[in-house]
């Protein structure tokens, strides 16, 4: 059909007052979609396991509060759900002989893409009981996700595509053997590199490329290939640096050159040295199965680091690394029970009777929300007078021994055989 030249320039005008229109409803949405909070690494934002200040969680986490948006059936894992802007990162071992990740939409659960590649192993027999699948929790960096498989083997991944960026297989670079336990510590990004524990040793990659850049902490045979822990970065003494808790012992290392600044011997039964090491401050706190719990400050002089015990009590944690409120240490233990510790003195402030054997956390304020091995969820006061738990809710039959993740209004729950997201409603 011909216009009349003033019908065509009307045509334009009205189509470009239409884009303009959608653009100006979009461009909100837009916004919002990218102030979504994340939670793209182990523990979460700094590894403290603390969601942003000025988020509000309500008191109660029954089903009119805490209501199931999705849930989608997965095969065994322990990584913690990996959440970004728009989509949520998880794996697989699938059949006990490959590992698989899967993009997921955030707020549907739909499936985005799938990549899969040959790995896995059988755990000692005093371990089998808790199943050999893929551990580590995977990080993203805003464009690729870098996922660490059981066989010593570390894949970065198009966080759009799933298309492969890099393979490390450590094994093959550094003529190791693999570890007892399989791949357990969950990679740290710092700027352009990512740090982990892995095959005897604490690596430095670089992102782009996965080229090594140096490989420090070196720890030769059996159970002390690997690490059970994974490393934190921090501002002690005045320096920046990687705070690494290896199998034997507690340490401070360079950045460049991967020098060990400090350290000193942390004991525990058959080297579980687990936990995340946590920094109040210029002091590292630590507690081992069967070693205790321990305070340590690290000094700076003109000849170099120093380091010493504070103090050092009874107190064994297992696998549930402790949370920071308000300069208290909240800790959950080998003995299943939950405590308070006042990080000045080592004095448990309480302790409760026994719960789940471990324990993931998340803080918001002076709340906490923990989720047990047994899938139960709990909401927590942080009171260093006494345990005072507001609310509780049982989210899953099946075991949820990985990490809980929370972002926005949104509770992402890793159970043994399904990712289960919830919704807050205030």
């Amino acid at each position: 059909m011909n216009l009349h030249p003033t019908e065509k320039r009307l045509e334009k005008t009205t189509m470009k007052q239409f884009l303009l229109s959608v653009a100006v409803i979009s461009f909100p949405a837009l916004l919002v979609a990218a102030d979504r909070a994340e939670w793209t690494q182990w523990r979460g934002p700094d590894r403290l396991c603390a969601v942003p200040a000025g988020t509000e969680w309500p008191d109660k986490l029954d089903e009119a509060t805490l209501v199931e948006a999705y849930r989608v059936p997965l095969e065994p894992s322990y990584s913690g759900p990996i959440v970004a802007q728009d989509r949520v990162f998880v794996t697989e071992t699938v059949n006990k002989e490959k590992e698989v990740v899967r993009a997921l939409d955030r707020d549907s659960g739909k499936e985005l893409w799938q990549v899969e590649w040959p790995g896995a192993m059988s755990v000692p027999f005093f371990a089998a009981s808790n199943g050999s699948w893929i551990r580590a929790t995977p990080t993203y960096d805003g464009e690729k996700l870098y996922v660490a498989g059981m066989l010593d083997v570390l894949v970065a991944l198009d966080g759009k595509s799933g298309k492969e960026a890099w393979r490390k297989d450590f094994r093959e670079e550094f003529g190791t053997v693999g570890q007892s336990f399989g791949f357990v510590c969950s990679p740290l990004i710092d700027g352009e590199f990512l740090y982990v524990q892995t095959s005897g040793g604490l690596v430095k990659l670089d992102c782009k490329s996965g080229a090594t850049v140096w490989r420090g902490l070196k720890e030769e045979g059996g159970m002390m290939g690997g690490s059970f822990s994974s490393p934190i970065m921090a501002t002690v003494a005045g320096t920046k640096q990687l705070v690494v808790q290896t199998r034997s012992k507690l340490c401070g290392v360079g950045l460049d050159a991967g020098e060990e600044l400090w350290s000193i011997a942390i004991p525990s039964f058959r080297d579980m040295n687990i936990l995340t090491p946590t920094v109040v401050g210029d002091r590292v706190f630590t507690s081992s199965y069967g070693g205790g719990a321990m305070m340590f400050e690290v000094t700076r002089t003109d000849s170099g680091f120093s380091v010493k015990q504070l103090w050092k009590n009874t107190t064994e944690a297992y696998m549930s690394s402790p949370v920071v409120v308000d300069g208290r240490i909240y800790l959950h233990l080998r003995n299943k029970r939950f405590s308070c510790i006042d990080p000045d003195t080592g004095e448990s402030l309480w302790r409760t009777t026994p719960f789940g054997a471990y324990w993931s956390m998340v803080v918001n304020g002076s709340k906490l929300l923990a989720l047990d091995e047994s899938g139960d969820l709990r909401l927590i006061n942080a009171n260093p007078a006494e345990f005072s738990q507001t609310s509780e809710r049982h989210v899953s039959d099946a075991t949820t021994w990985a990490h809980l993740a929370v972002a926005d209004d949104q509770v992402f729950v890793r159970a043994l055989d399904a990712l289960i997201v919830y919704r807050w409603k205030q």
